[in-house]
């Protein structure tokens, strides 16, 4: 299987929707805790919107974001608790329901998960797959 990721940083929608199209992206997974975004066109519902004009599907999995503890030790470079918190996280009941939801999706269209962080060496998706999807082939699309 192959799961593509994607972060919005320092990209325009016209640049975000290219780099989807281009790679065959047919679903974009929304794994942030909060769907809300400062950047023009990236809070849940216009984004969305967008990409449903692009012919592109969306899912919002709220469960797989990062903890506001968690997105607070990322902002502040602390990997070490980034990850602690988050690995506390995917082990909610609610978290490995929708990591599962998350593989089936991943596994019936080809999928991309979404975050803010640009570099997915800085983000939580990078731990998602490292834990929930052992095996598979991850391509991102900014790398």
């Amino acid at each position: 299987m192959k799961v593509f990721t994607i972060g919005y940083e320092a990209t325009t929608m016209a640049d975000f929707l290219a780099a989807l199209t281009g790679a065959g992206v047919e679903r974009v997974i929304d794994v942030r805790a909060l769907p809300l975004s400062r950047r023009p066109g990236f809070s849940k519902t216009s984004l969305a919107a967008s990409l449903a004009e692009a012919g592109i599907d969306y899912v919002h999995l709220k469960a797989l974001g990062t903890p506001k503890r968690g997105r607070d030790a990322a902002k502040k470079g602390d990997v070490a608790t980034l990850e602690a918190v988050y690995a506390d996280q995917l082990e909610l009941p609610e978290a490995q329901a929708q990591a599962a939801q998350m593989l089936a999706l991943a596994a019936d269209k080809p999928s991309a998960l979404l975050c803010f962080e640009r570099d997915p060496r800085h983000c939580h998706r990078t731990l998602l797959l490292e834990a929930e999807a052992k095996g598979a082939e991850v391509v991102d699309l900014y790398a």
